[in-house]
């Protein structure tokens, strides 16, 4: 659903830019130019105003804020990065990297990755083609039913996710989850015996994930972005981490979407905090990257 949803928005803006610049385009070349740069600035203000709301938060409830300077280059990156996702991978690129499996799979720790709110696998194009040039099983799902239901109609899609990842390997994989996608993951470790999680769960690590929810969520009312208003009743049902389940949670003050910071963060796990990236932007984060990388190379080494 996500990626048809952004498909037609892509074709929609396309459409509105060819037909402003034909109108306009004979005689009047810098009204057509004018128009068609609004259309291409509609997600940088978008952008701009979520980090705007994010600085009056911190500063309302008196925590550190980043810089100004941070942020001016957290909300330029993230621009340039959600064009790129939500303009070109999302709507057609979602089964350009498939999920891999080496010849040398069975004894593999292999790593599931887990997309958020109204994203899909393509999310993950990055991380599945570094993983597949280093021979490591990986797989990625799109999580569906995607909206009108709550977070724990996606456990299914993740589930058969894992299942398949432990046949292929015979080993607990290390989970990768994006914003929404560590809820799901949540949500479905709760579904599990603590066999089964030993089984199916080395290691969790959250990126830009709300576990205490989000303070935009406010203004949700439609599932399952609902289901992540701040202190809401779906994440207190949602209990504590699973003392048998390690996981690393990271997030960042700049993060336009899961803000303040601290509710990405969840009691139990290991925290990890930067500054200066956004909500999209920490996902491709080197030091992410390089986190998870070590990480799964110290599980490998376990018998």
């Amino acid at each position: 659903m996500n990626i048809w949803f952004w498909r037609s928005v892509v074709l929609t803006h396309l459409t509105a830019a060819l037909l402003w610049c034909g109108f306009w385009g004979a005689g009047r070349p810098w009204l057509a130019a004018a128009g068609v740069a609004v259309l291409a600035c509609g997600a940088g203000a978008q952008l701009g105003l979520q980090m705007l709301l994010m600085r009056h938060v911190l500063r309302s409830r008196q925590l550190p804020m980043p810089s100004a300077v941070v942020v001016l280059r957290a909300w330029l990156a993230e621009w340039r990065l959600s064009l790129q996702i939500f303009g070109w991978r999302i709507p057609f690129r979602s089964q350009s990297e498939p999920d891999f499996w080496p010849a040398s799979a069975q004894g593999q720790v292999g790593v599931v990755l887990v997309h958020g709110y109204f994203c899909s696998r393509a999310v993950w194009n990055p991380w599945l083609r570094n993983l597949r040039a280093r021979d490591i099983a990986c797989a990625a799902m799109t999580l569906e039913p995607a909206h009108g239901y709550p977070v724990d109609a996606m456990v299914a899609d993740l589930h058969r996710c894992v299942e398949q990842m432990v046949r292929q390997t015979g080993r607990a994989p290390l989970l990768v989850a994006h914003s929404m996608g560590g809820l799901v993951v949540r949500a479905w470790l709760k579904t599990l015996t603590a066999s089964q999680r030993s089984q199916y769960a080395a290691h969790v690590v959250t990126v830009a994930t709300p576990h205490g929810g989000t303070w935009l969520a406010r203004f949700a009312h439609r599932l399952p972005a609902r289901d992540m208003r701040e202190a809401g009743e779906w994440l207190q049902a949602l209990g504590p981490l699973p003392v048998d389940v390690p996981m690393s949670c990271w997030c960042s003050s700049s993060d336009n979407i899961v803000f303040p910071p601290t509710l990405a963060m969840m009691e139990g796990a290991q925290q990890h905090q930067v500054e200066d990236a956004a909500h999209m932007q920490l996902l491709f984060d080197e030091r992410v990257w390089m986190h998870c990388v070590r990480l799964r190379q110290q599980l490998q080494q376990r018998p």
